[in-house]
């Protein structure tokens, strides 16, 4: 009975080395969307070594969930896992694991709602200061416009979707400049990057002494940027998407010697000034399968007594 044993060591190592490798490589920047889905298939499978895990050690502890998980398996498949004779460790992991898979679901929950809290906060107060007028009727996808004297722009997600954009970001931002911004915004509507957001940050708050997982999060905040970066300079090149940014940016201080909370934008400008030359296509098809393949590594791990058994 090694199997969850093994599967809890490969979750850990893929903990240990996916962040360490995905940090040394020097392609993430240049292909944020590949990157984005290399660290979600790397989390999953993480995840997916601890529910594998929670499941066999439960079947070894309980007869009742073993009949279940197994119902359908033939004798010597259930022999072949050796369930029988697991020491007393099985049902204090089986329980442990399963707590951290409730802990996490509760702070995803708690997380989407929070987010859900914050949007009503900000839908109310787009209401005070952009009101309907009589005889309007609220439009989903519409774009709401609020007198500010700063700079922004925003989107909000949610049943109606708004993009929100400021006076003051109007009179700054002209012609193609402005169409970036926008296409900047939709992109991270289109791609839902919302969701990606509120996964990694209910897992880093939910483990925060596991480094796996705060570097999952910080890295979906940075990627997601450039992938939205990428989305709009697509279709308005580069130099106009990196001016608006400037332009955007230029009254926050941002681009002084001190660090800023948002240090960031003075590198994703200097990546849209200075473009990455993109992989090639073979070489990001490959890392793509790469990837989808490392959550079916524990999948294997799992099967393979019951598949020995039968072969």
């Amino acid at each position: 009975m090694m199997v969850p044993v093994a599967l809890l060591l490969l979750g850990a190592l893929t903990a240990v080395v996916a962040p360490r490798l995905l940090a040394r490589a020097d392609w993430p920047d240049r292909e944020p969307v590949l990157a984005l889905w290399v660290w979600q298939c790397a989390v999953a499978a993480v995840l997916l070594c601890c529910l594998l895990s929670m499941t066999l050690s439960a079947s070894a502890a309980w007869l009742a969930v073993r009949g279940h998980v197994f119902a359908q398996a033939p004798r010597a498949v259930v022999e072949a896992y050796a369930l029988g004779t697991a020491g007393p460790w099985a049902a204090p992991t089986a329980v442990l694991l399963a707590s951290c898979g409730l802990w996490s679901l509760a702070m995803l929950v708690r997380e989407i709602v929070r987010a859900r809290t914050r949007r009503r906060t900000r839908r109310a107060e787009l209401l005070v200061r952009a009101p309907l007028l009589p005889g309007e009727e609220p439009t989903a996808g519409r774009l709401v416009v609020l007198e500010g004297e700063r700079p922004d722009a925003w989107w909000l997600a949610g049943t109606a979707p708004r993009l929100v954009v400021t006076t003051a970001a109007l009179r700054r931002l002209k012609g193609r400049r402005l169409d970036a911004l926008l296409a900047h915004e939709q992109g991270h509507a289109q791609a839902r990057h919302d969701w990606l957001l509120h996964c990694s940050a209910a897992l880093a708050a939910g483990f925060p002494q596991v480094p796996v997982f705060a570097a999952f999060r910080d890295e979906m905040h940075r990627l997601v940027e450039l992938a939205a970066d990428d989305m709009a300079s697509r279709r308005f090149g580069r130099l106009t998407t990196a001016l608006a940014l400037v332009e955007l940016n230029e009254d926050r201080g941002l681009f002084g010697p001190c660090p800023t909370p948002q240090a960031h934008v003075p590198q994703r400008v200097h990546r849209l000034l200075a473009p990455p030359d993109r992989l090639p296509a073979l070489r990001r098809l490959r890392l793509t399968a790469v990837a989808a393949l490392v959550p079916v590594i524990p999948v294997l791990v799992a099967l393979v007594p019951g598949l020995r058994a039968l072969g």
